[in-house]
């Protein structure tokens, strides 16, 4: 049973953001920090990349662990909600099933793709560093 009623519930998803979120500007600024340049939410790309390098060829994901359903059995962002798991299950499945379409299709086009977690922002050396070893690889 939802702890909410319908407005509620319904104020409190409107507050929830698609882009511009904490774990993506944690990630933009430490990109740009390291003298990295990119443009954001490409319209023209599969998904709309968060980071896109075009130069490069290489985009680069931050998934919410919730919404992407991160499969990192320790993360406790990702956890399920108590109640409608008839809504949710599908919704956040549906979301996983998009995202991997999403990946096929910019590596079908060329493109190098590196996906973030939520949960992984929070370690801002760790970030840095799998950001630049993945802009630097050739190939």
């Amino acid at each position: 049973m939802d702890t909410l009623s319908p407005s509620e519930r319904s104020a409190r998803m409107s507050r929830v953001r698609s882009r511009d979120t904490k774990p993506e500007m944690l990630v933009r600024r430490a990109t740009h920090k390291m003298g990295y340049r990119y443009r954001l939410h490409a319209k023209n790309l599969p998904g709309k990349p968060d980071l896109v390098f075009a130069g490069r060829r290489k985009v680069i994901f931050v998934h919410g662990c919730f919404w992407h359903r991160h499969p990192d059995p320790e993360c406790k962002l990702a956890r399920l909600p108590k109640s409608r798991h008839d809504f949710w299950i599908p919704k956040l499945e549906r979301n996983c099933a998009r995202d991997k379409e999403t990946v096929q299709s910019l590596t079908d086009s060329g493109w190098k793709v590196l996906e973030l977690w939520e949960c992984q922002c929070s370690k801002g050396e760790h970030i840095q560093n799998t950001v630049r070893k993945f802009l630097d690889e050739i190939g």
